[in-house]
């Protein structure tokens, strides 16, 4: 089969996060295309916190691409691109939530938007939470944390009131770990 060939990439735009580039592609039968693609300067790590009493911690905040508040998993961008991704997991889950885990491992690995981004996010399952204080958020960060059940979480997801692509897929996969799936 025969692919999509890039024959040139421009910068566009260089932001803080993400830099946006034109990318002239040559379909098989020589065709060019423009496409947008998004890279992700340094990655991001995710985490799905669990009490000891099952529940699960999520974190309120507004999304100005949404211009609406979302209810999400904690998660960031790492400090830079050699920083282990359990390293920033465990970072945002104490930043966002005030607790420490006893235990992470690796629950799921998500390309978050495929189609024009290259943003790749691992998603670690937090156990043995301990509270070591509370949390200490970026000056431009304001986040209100609650706990929920997975059923009440799942519910949520198919009622469509949590959408954020990487926290659907750590409560679905939670889910399916308990359940067997």
């Amino acid at each position: 089969m025969e692919r999509m060939k890039r024959i040139d990439r421009v910068l566009k735009h260089q932001g803080a996060i993400v830099d946006f580039y034109d990318d002239v592609m040559e379909s098989p039968a020589g065709d060019i295309a423009h496409w947008d693609y998004i890279a992700h300067r340094k990655g991001a790590a995710a985490v799905l916190p669990v009490l000891d009493d099952g529940r699960i911690l999520m974190v309120r905040q507004y999304r100005n691409a949404l211009e609406r508040e979302t209810i999400e998993i904690p998660a960031g961008a790492r400090d830079d691109v050699n920083e282990p991704r359990s390293v920033c997991a465990a970072r945002e889950l104490e930043e966002e939530t005030g607790y420490r885990a006893g235990k992470m491992e690796l629950l799921i690995t998500v390309a978050t938007t495929v189609a024009f981004c290259n943003e790749v996010i691992e998603i670690y399952l937090a156990t043995e939470l301990e509270k070591v204080g509370g949390q200490h958020l970026d000056e431009d960060e304001f986040v209100e944390m609650g706990a929920y059940t997975i059923e009440e979480l799942k519910d949520l997801v198919f009622a469509q009131k949590i959408q954020d692509s990487k926290t659907v897929a750590a409560i679905m996969a939670y889910y399916g770990k308990l359940h067997g799936a």
